[in-house]
């Protein structure tokens, strides 16, 4: 029979862990894309996915359907084989849609895509091994290397404004401020670099919440948040008044900030469950459960609803109030 102390144990352990995890919730809905999802975005009412399979797939939000799929030419590889390209980053502004996908030699091609047809800025003869690129205006975009250089180039005049080396350590993600004069890039070294977009002049070096190669960041109303191989979602305010990290139970591969920064989501175990956490007190808040693949993307729409991809599928997830 369990005596008193060991009851008044497990019932306090009972609590403690209902109120971990008080709010478990399953998605509303999942899309399908045709490929494995490599990079995604919504705007106006649209998600636009890129994937393995040398296609972009732009889903109506609304009507919950395929509204478009861009295709790209498939590339030979280094054996001479033909195979599908891999479309590793997409960005909107206004009409203006902005692709880099894997290219040939190693190198990558980066596509406009304006009034429906796509415009190729930069293939295998600019010898770019560009990972990520977004714009920063309609004419101006930023590219960042494999290397942890980052361009900003101007697309009407055809020029470079600069080429600056961020980094000794391998390039891992990028994101920029809503106002697109900042951006914040990590690396595999765990740190997180702030810059001046237009200068391309470092502001800020963040270091010690994440202490191992960096997958993927976000950057909210002055809030970053880090996923890294080492189980840890970092958190930084950029003004370095703020510097935590949540723990996890596997490498976290991805993570999201709300419109606000004031909430923050990453994968937090071996099942692929999401935590929901409240950045400034750092309370658990959900669980999104019911994903048995990782997760690579998540996007907040606003601070009750969501969106999650992992592998060809999308998810959408609607919070319950706090």
């Amino acid at each position: 029979m369990m005596n008193y102390s060991v009851k008044k144990l497990f019932v306090i352990f009972a609590i403690l862990t209902m109120q971990l995890f008080a709010k478990e919730i399953s998605p509303t809905y999942t899309l399908k894309a045709d490929g494995e999802i490599l990079s995604a975005l919504i705007d106006s009412g649209k998600i636009y996915v890129s994937t393995d399979s040398s296609t972009v797939d732009i889903f109506d939000i609304k009507s919950r359907t395929v509204e478009k799929v861009i295709k790209f030419d498939k590339i030979k590889d280094f054996l001479g084989d033909i195979s599908d390209t891999r479309v590793f980053s997409i960005d909107k502004f206004a009409d203006r849609l902005l692709f880099v996908s894997q290219g040939e030699e190693g190198f990558s091609r980066v596509y406009i895509y304006d009034g429906g047809k796509k415009r190729l800025l930069f293939d295998k003869k600019d010898k770019l091994p560009v990972v990520k690129a977004k714009f920063v205006s309609k004419d101006k975009i930023i590219l960042a290397l494999l290397s942890s250089q980052i361009l900003l180039y101007d697309i009407k005049k055809a020029k470079f404004i600069y080429n600056k080396q961020i980094s000794e350590s391998k390039f891992s993600d990028f994101a920029l401020n809503k106002q697109k004069t900042k951006i914040v890039l990590v690396d595999e070294s765990g740190s997180a670099t702030l810059i001046d977009v237009f200068s391309g002049k470092i502001i800020k070096v963040f270091q010690g919440q994440n202490l191992d190669n960096v997958y993927q960041v976000d950057y909210k109303n002055h809030i970053i948040a880090i996923a890294s191989k080492d189980r840890r979602c970092g958190i930084y305010k950029d003004d370095g008044s703020m510097a935590y990290y949540k723990k996890a139970r596997f490498m976290v591969y991805s993570t999201g900030l709300s419109p606000d920064g004031s909430i923050c989501a990453y994968p937090s175990d071996f099942a692929n469950n999401i935590t929901i956490f409240d950045v400034n007190s750092r309370e658990n808040l959900h669980e999104l459960i019911g994903d048995k693949s990782t997760i690579s993307n998540i996007i907040f729409t606003s601070d009750t609803t969501l969106f999650t991809t992992s592998k060809n599928r999308i998810k959408f997830w609607r919070l319950k109030n706090r």
